[in-house]
Formats: C-alpha cells, structure tokens, sequence
C-alpha cells in the first residue's frame, strides 16, 4: 500500500528544489576532499607510503562490495510513517560526522588498521546518503523531462559545495597565512553544515511512498537480475568507466599542478575552482539539452567534449592560471553532465525494474551504481599511485624529481582519463529507454498503482 510522509508535491519550485539538494552537501564536501586532498594529506603529511594508502582504499572498496547491496535492500524494505528515505538520511549523518572528525583532525604515527577502519566508516556513511537521497529524488520527479531537471538543480547544488570546499585552501592562505590545516577545515565545514543541510531537506520536504507487494519476502533471483539485465549493466559499466576518468586525475591533481605545471597549492585549488564553477553553468544547460534530445545522447556528446578539452592540458602555459583557465572552463562545463544523466537513467531504469518485479528497487539500483563507483575511485589510486612509484616520482613537497618523472605524471595524469571517458560514453551507444519508451512505463506503473491503492482502500473498508 501507499504511504505518505510528510507533504511530497508533484513537483517541487525552483527554491524547495535547491533546499532539498542541498542534502547533496556531506556526501559532496566528503568526496571532495577525499578524491584530492586527503591522499596527498595522508602520503605526504602523515607519512604513510603511497603503496600503503592505495591498498587501504582497495581493502575497503573490497568489503563495500558486501555492504552496499545489503545497505539497498535495507532501504528498499523500510516503511514507516516518518518515511523511507528521510529515516536513512537522519541515520547516516552522525556516522559521517564521526568518522570526519576521526579522519580528518588524524595525527602522524596512525597505520593502516586505523585507516581501514576509519575510511570503512566514512564510506558506509556515504554510501546511506549517497543512495538514499537520489532515490528519494527519483520519488519527487517521477516523469523523464522533470527528472533532468530536478537531478540538475542536485548537480548544480553539488558544484556551488565543491566550490566552497575548494575555497577553503584560499582562504586559509589569505587569513591564516598558509597554515597546514586545510584538511582539518574542511573536516569542519562537514561536522557543521552536513547536519544542518540535510536536516532542513528532511524536514521541508516530503515523501511518498510506492505502492509494492505486501507479505512476500524478497528473491535472490529479484537482485541477481539487476546484474544480468543488459539495460542496468551498460549504465554501470558507463558510470565506473565515467567516474574511474575524472577520479584518476582527482588523485593526481595537486602532483600534477604542482610538479609538473609550477603552481603552488592553494593557486592550483583555485585553478580547480574555474574547472568546478563551469559546472554551475553547465548544469542547467545540460539538462535542458537532455530534455531535447535524450539523456545518452547528451552524455556521449559530454563525454567527448571533455576528452577533446583534454587533451589541451599538457600544452597549456606553465604556472600561468589565465592560460589553463580555458581547458578547465571547457573540461568543467562538459564534465558535470557525468553524474547528473547517470543517476537520472538509473531513475528510469528503477521504474521498468518495479513494473517486472512489482517491488520497490530504487535503493538497489542506486546502491549498485555507488558500488561501482566506490571500485572506480578506489581503483583510480590503486592505478596511478604504484604508477608513480614505478616512475620515480616522489610526491613530498619540495622532493627533487627528474624531467623523466615529472613527464611521467603528466601522460599519466591525462592518457588513462581520455580512455576510460571515450569507453563510458560508447557504453550508451544503441540505448533504449527514451522519453517515449519511458512514458509507457510510467503510464502502466499509474494503472497498477492505482490499482494497489483502490485494492488497499477496499481491504481497510471492509476490516
């Protein structure tokens, strides 16, 4: 039977939209800085060997194969009155908030035992949020063009938190003098606006709940077609590719700009805030280009325009910030419509999986999707941190490297990005569920849902 928590309106306004994606913000700030700053911080602050810190990221990434698809089909199966999805949210906050303040503020001496299990529950807390806040957004937007829409507020709200998480480094240099506390600020600015962005999206938004099957318990044979359903397995594919690229770079971007393109850090964090900036426009227009010629299309032009851009990068003016500003602008606007068409596929692809199965999948489908991302990320610096060792190159600021290395982590930094971004966009070559074919779905899904509820309504009239 249906449920209502809360008031959940058809269609949320332009400002309910960006309070509501402002829920983005704990998960966005947390990758931010663990994608760019917090390796480096670990390697080169704390002293933990390169090698060391990229098998910590793989042993984690390893047990989230478990613990993500378990985390989907826990949040696919709770029903209360106070919802689904907002009960997770609530949940996820305090693990993230604890973790960041175990991780972030960590002194030199900690090994990896302590790393292990600090990043297992950093991610665990990501992974709540990261799952349950798309979902609840594809319940809002139900119809193909909206969701465009609203996943594209969510992208843009997303960008404006990377952005503020990247000025911290500024202004730390300008107010603080250059202290080496970047990563224990950004641990802050998690601890105190995580809990208040998501609380404000859980209590001004509301959430509906579909109607499913009662009294029949889920079927091995329900998730393992997840797996094997050709459609859901392109999407993956695409996004581990989509986000294997860009992480790649992420992990490598302050060697890169320090090393091989002179710049200082807190010039190349504002250099990366140009990149993040394009995103703000780029958002909107993406989605708006969705809505007139489909969500694969838009994304294989995005993922070709940014590995065009990409290929600027080594020929760009040394140390000059107005000379790199245009492959960063290019690059951020085209990169942003990564993520934002992914997630809103992965919401239309949830409701063919509830007109077969007759269930709730939204969470699955989700905790799939972030699963593979995990791998992707985790992947991206167990490739390219033994990389760098191979070549020589030492990662200690101020270390003398050779041309030979620094060369090195250039190709590096830019070659593996451009393929893995061609090969995500080739995924989506052929793809079937169009506005049209997404149409159908959503009018036969109206029909047994209206069904469900008239069902429900007879059941309880004649108790």
């Amino acid at each position: 039977m249906s449920q209502t928590a809360g008031e959940a309106p058809k269609r949320l306004g332009v400002w309910r939209a960006i309070g509501f994606s402002g829920a983005t913000l704990p998960v966005t700030a947390m990758d931010t800085a663990l994608l760019i700053y917090l390796p480096p911080h670990l390697s080169g602050r704390l002293g933990i060997p390169l090698t060391v810190v990229g098998v910590c990221w793989a042993l984690v990434r390893m047990l989230d194969i478990i613990v993500d698809p378990l985390l989907g089909v826990a949040i696919d199966a709770t029903r209360t009155r106070f919802g689904r999805y907002r009960l997770w949210m609530l949940l996820g906050v305090p693990v993230a908030m604890l973790s960041t303040w175990v991780l972030f503020f960590a002194k030199p001496g900690v090994g990896p035992v302590f790393l292990v299990i600090w990043l297992l529950a950093l991610y665990l807390a990501r992974s709540i949020l990261h799952m349950a806040h798309p979902a609840w957004a594809a319940t809002l937007a139900t119809t193909y063009n909206e969701r465009s829409r609203l996943f594209g507020v969510m992208s843009a709200v997303s960008v404006a938190v990377i952005v503020m998480v990247l000025l911290i480094p500024s202004l730390n240099n300008a107010l603080l003098g250059g202290k080496a506390i970047n990563i224990e600020l950004m641990g802050w600015f998690i601890i105190v606006f995580g809990p208040l962005s998501v609380g404000w999206a859980v209590w001004r938004t509301g959430e509906k709940l579909n109607p499913s099957k009662v009294g029949e318990r889920p079927r091995m044979s329900d998730y393992t077609m997840l797996l094997t359903k050709p459609d859901l397995v392109r999407l993956y594919g695409a996004s581990t590719l989509l986000t294997l690229g860009p992480g790649a770079m992420s992990a490598l971007y302050i060697f890169f700009y320090r090393d091989n393109k002179g710049f200082t850090e807190a010039a190349a964090s504002g250099l990366l805030i140009v990149y993040i900036m394009a995103g703000l426009v780029g958002s909107p227009l993406v989605a708006h280009l969705a809505t007139r010629i489909g969500k694969h299309r838009t994304l294989m032009i995005a993922t070709t325009a940014y590995s065009l851009g990409l290929t600027t990068v080594l020929f760009t003016p040394h140390a000059s910030l107005l000379g790199n500003m245009p492959t960063m602008l290019w690059c951020g606007f085209a990169g942003v419509g990564f993520d934002l068409m992914v997630r809103s596929m992965l919401a239309d692809l949830a409701d063919q999986v509830r007109l077969e199965q007759g269930r709730e999948r939204l969470s699955l489908v989700f905790a799939l999707n972030t699963l593979t991302t995990k791998i992707a990320t985790a992947a991206a610096v167990i490739i390219t941190y033994p990389l760098l060792e191979r070549i020589g190159y030492s990662p200690k600021a101020g270390a003398h490297n050779s041309v030979a290395a620094i060369d090195g982590l250039g190709w590096i930094f830019v070659g593996g990005p451009i393929l893995f971004v061609m090969l995500g966009g080739a995924c989506l070559i052929g793809w079937k569920m169009t506005a049209e074919r997404h149409a159908v779905v959503r009018a036969e899904l109206e029909l047994k849902d209206a069904a469900a509820a008239a069902e429900a309504a007879l059941g309880l009239a004649q108790s």
